[in-house]
């Protein structure tokens, strides 16, 4: 069961030639969950060949123009695509009236549904959930209001031993209770525990998304142990004065929040043009956190499924 995150665009406002701004997609056992929507999304969606009429969520952080300046293409092309199916956008409240405003002054009549789904800024909120997985708002320190998103699978039902259930000829409505976590009595009253009937569960994945925002150490309490941790670094520790007043993060402090989570990785992002060579991020931040790298464009990172007792 895949478990994977595709990076978009790693720039901040300010797009490159190698960067595109802030967009990512998260690939929840073949649910496939768009991640901010910057300049060019539709286009890096294309060209790392995500299936663009599987996304049917979009979650966006904020309303800077560097995470949703690409929302209005990518909605006209999926209409020009022929979809029909329902697409559900969890935003500020403010974005409806965006959106209201592209279908009425650009004459553009979707053929789907747009379902709009506001959530507050000011405190953390689950605001998505389905039998696999679920998604909480942060809130974050930036100039306008602005989350972060920490998804999290469920846990899976247990997998039962095949040969227990041959060699014990364990019923069917007997199987669906151990699944669910319950020992097995025979008919003579011998009791086998769960454990022995089952494989070890399979531990369930999570990753944070974590831009843009000031410094704040108590993001890492609400993020605690997530395998994947994406932390804005728009500058370098040089800068933290600079970094403090526009509301943004530097490298180091990006690790400081990754070591006071328990995270599994860093992966640093959301990089100003100023800088050239995004090397020294990864230098910067590993002297406090060592797992830790500095994303391109089209980078994947998959989470392997483990099993735990």
């Amino acid at each position: 069961m895949s478990f994977s995150l595709t990076v978009l665009g790693s720039s901040s406002a300010l797009p490159t030639s190698k960067r595109f701004p802030t967009a990512q997609v998260l690939n929840v056992q073949e649910r496939f969950f768009l991640i901010d929507c910057g300049e060019g999304t539709q286009i890096q969606i294309r060209k790392f060949k995500l299936p663009l009429s599987r996304i049917h969520h979009i979650f966006i952080s904020h309303l800077h123009g560097d995470h949703v300046f690409g929302l209005f293409g990518l909605l006209s092309s999926m209409n020009l695509l022929g979809r029909n199916a329902d697409l559900t956008i969890h935003a500020h409240a403010a974005m409806e009236n965006l959106i209201r405003y592209f279908t009425t002054s650009f004459g553009t009549d979707l053929q789907f549904r747009i379902i709009f789904e506001p959530f507050p800024s000011r405190r953390q909120s689950l605001i998505y959930e389905d039998k696999m997985v679920t998604v909480e708002t942060i809130p974050l320190k930036h100039g306008i209001p602005t989350v972060g998103f920490v998804f999290r699978e469920k846990k899976r039902p247990l997998n039962i031993r095949k040969d227990s259930v041959e060699q014990l000829r364990i019923p069917y409505r007997e199987i669906v209770k151990i699944k669910e976590g319950a020992d097995f009595i025979t008919d003579e009253g011998k009791v086998y525990k769960n454990s022995e009937l089952t494989l070890p569960e399979i531990r369930p994945r999570s990753y944070a998304f974590i831009t843009d925002t000031a410094y704040q150490e108590k993001i890492a309490g609400l993020i605690q142990h997530v395998d994947l941790l994406y932390h804005e670094a728009t500058f370098l520790d040089t800068d933290r004065k600079l970094a403090r007043l526009t509301g943004h993060s530097t490298a180091l402090q990006a690790a400081g929040i990754a070591h006071k989570a328990c995270a599994g990785k860093l992966l640093l992002g959301h990089f100003s043009s100023r800088y050239k060579n995004v090397a020294a991020f990864v230098s910067e931040a590993s002297t406090v956190f060592e797992n830790t790298v500095a994303v391109e464009d089209g980078d994947v990172f998959q989470v392997e499924e483990t099993r735990e007792r």
